[in-house]
């Protein structure tokens, strides 16, 4: 799924909300919801931009990671499988 702002546009309008802009202000000029504002804030709130990119890396590891491991657990499956009918 493409996301329609980046996370430096959302880290723009999370600022926004901390200088003092009221939410519904915000929700109207980005042309947002108010649930997605508040989504963007539990999951950005606190964290500078860097501290997404490195989430965003590690997760990309993770997943390549979780496929090497599925892929493995396949390959040893069907070696089992070999084996049981070899013996």
């Amino acid at each position: 799924m493409k996301q329609r702002f980046s996370e430096s546009q959302i880290f723009s309008v999370l600022k926004e909300a901390e200088n003092g802009i009221k939410v519904e202000d915000l929700c109207r000029k980005h042309g947002i919801c108010a649930g997605t504002f508040f989504r963007w804030k539990s999951k950005y709130g606190g964290m500078e931009l860097s501290d997404v990119r490195k989430m965003k890396e590690l997760e990309i590891e993770n997943n390549r990671l979780k496929r090497l491991i599925a892929n493995y657990a396949l390959e040893n499956e069907a070696m089992r499988e070999v084996i049981k009918k070899n013996s």
